[in-house]
């Protein structure tokens, strides 16, 4: 069994910084793609970040140029650097990664962790 945990979440200023963790593990073959998503009340769950087993990223619009995603491929696990925060930001941010245990491979999903910006 594949299990996926986040870490690192909690409440900041505007303009501060925070950065997450998520680490999987289990019968793990190989992880394709890790990345982080978000969901504030009220709102659909939405792309943060993303990247691929061969370090290639993706950003969301408006994360661009504050968010740092990253990964260690021998560690299992992702982190997401935030720095510049804002109230937008505030949401339940899940880890995501395409997980092949054999085969095949899953979509696993995180608990979620909450960020909170508010002065």
């Amino acid at each position: 069994q594949v299990q996926v945990v986040e870490s690192g979440g909690g409440s900041v200023q505007p303009g501060g910084s925070l950065r997450l963790s998520c680490a999987a593990s289990g019968s793990i073959f190989s992880i394709d793609a890790m990345a982080w998503y978000r969901q504030a009340p009220g709102k659909q769950r939405e792309l943060v970040a993303r990247i691929s087993r061969d370090g290639s990223t993706t950003y969301a619009g408006s994360v661009k140029g504050r968010f740092t995603i990253s990964g260690d491929n021998a560690k299992n696990t992702v982190y997401l650097q935030m720095n510049s925060l804002k109230p937008e930001d505030a949401a339940v941010y899940y880890c995501n990664m395409y997980i092949k245990t054999g085969l095949l491979g899953h979509d696993t999903w995180g608990q979620g962790t909450q960020v909170t910006v508010s002065s």
